[in-house]
């Protein structure tokens, strides 16, 4: 026998989650000019980096031997004015991953459950599985949460629900009215972890202030990321809104220095780039628009999608996927999310989108 096999059983039996491909490994594997690649694989920003982050950072760059500030006390304070919430009300997380897992390990445990929907973000049931906790997976409506069927999924161990909004990877979307109902009529020991990573992506019509319900519902957790809107995938930055007691219990399971020093200055940085956020929504909407017709013109049906990416169904998905990936266009298969008929592309650049799509009508030639 091996330490290996003395490893709890659920940690061996986890499948790691699979990340979207590197277009440095895909040039490596097909004998590609890495240059000519394009990635519409993992949601990340076609504009890049907030100009005001990059500027952040390079002022930073002599003082890199020293350790980050542990408490991230300027991006709490930046996030706490924004938000108008205190400053211990904020968990800081090396992404949104994180901040989830944060809430996984804080909150429960063997003999425990947390509920969340069929073809919802992955790390959900990585976070609970981690912890030895059993994962409760509810039937998708339409491709979404149905949120009555997982309040009824509910048991006396359960302790989290897993929310995203809007969802990845199938970009459903539900009213902010409903989101609150839900939260609203679940016990007050179980935690609402609501996942609005893309949230910055909604057009007006579609907002609703969920930070207000932190005064009427303490059992809310809201997450959100720095990977997305305002382009900073590459440096990990998350946090986490909570009331002070569940924040509290989350940052003493976080690990010191958690989120690093570059990270902490170009959140901060990037968080009130107004100019830089509102470019990138309205590339966003434009792009959403391209990639919409286009494959409506192919034919092909699609998830409507309230994020910066789209789900669509493609006949021989997996064959079509390799054959993108001859071409140069690395998209995301979701088999792994029980779609295994559908592909997801990021909303890119102008240029970007236009070549995904005429490689699509390729795969198909």
């Amino acid at each position: 026998m091996s330490a290996c096999d003395l490893a709890p059983g659920y940690i061996r039996a986890i499948a790691p989650y699979q990340p979207g491909k590197p277009t440095s490994e895909l040039a490596r594997e097909l004998g590609l000019e890495e240059a000519s690649i394009i990635k519409l694989a993992s949601n990340e920003n076609p504009l890049g980096v907030s100009p005001k982050a990059l500027a952040a950072m390079r002022a930073l760059l002599d003082g890199l031997a020293r350790y980050p500030d542990g408490n991230g006390f300027e991006l709490k304070q930046a996030l706490a004015q924004r938000f108008a919430v205190a400053q211990s009300q904020i968990v800081l997380g090396n992404g949104s991953n994180d901040v989830l897992e944060l809430a996984a390990r804080s909150f429960l445990a063997p003999g425990l459950s947390a509920v969340y929907s069929q073809h919802a973000f992955a790390v959900y049931p990585l976070a609970v599985q981690a912890v030895g906790a059993k994962g409760i997976e509810v039937p998708a409506k339409n491709y979404g949460h149905d949120l009555d069927a997982i309040a009824a999924a509910v048991r006396p161990d359960t302790r989290i629900v897993f929310v995203a909004n809007p969802n990845n990877p199938t970009g459903t979307f539900i009213s902010g009215a409903e989101i609150e109902k839900f939260v609203a009529k679940l016990p007050g020991e179980v935690l609402v972890v609501l996942d609005e990573a893309y949230t910055e992506y909604l057009r007006p019509d579609f907002r609703y202030d969920s930070i207000a319900w932190l005064n009427k519902y303490p059992n809310l957790i809201i997450t959100r990321t720095f990977s997305k809107v305002f382009g900073l995938a590459g440096l990990r930055v998350g946090y986490a809104l909570a009331a002070a007691g569940v924040a509290d219990l989350m940052n003493r399971v976080r690990q010191p220095f958690n989120v690093n020093s570059l990270s902490l200055a170009a959140a901060a940085a990037a968080l009130n780039d107004e100019a830089f956020i509102r470019d990138s929504y309205e590339l966003n909407c434009r792009g959403m628009d391209q990639i919409v017709a286009g494959l409506g013109r192919l034919g092909l049906k699609h998830i409507p999608s309230y994020g910066n990416f789209v789900t669509f169904e493609v006949p021989r998905a997996g064959e079509v996927f390799q054959k993108l990936l001859r071409l140069g266009v690395i998209v995301r298969p979701i088999a792994a999310y029980g779609m295994p008929g559908h592909l997801r592309v990021s909303i890119g650049l102008e240029s970007e989108n236009a070549r995904f799509l005429d490689a699509l009508k390729q795969a198909f030639a």
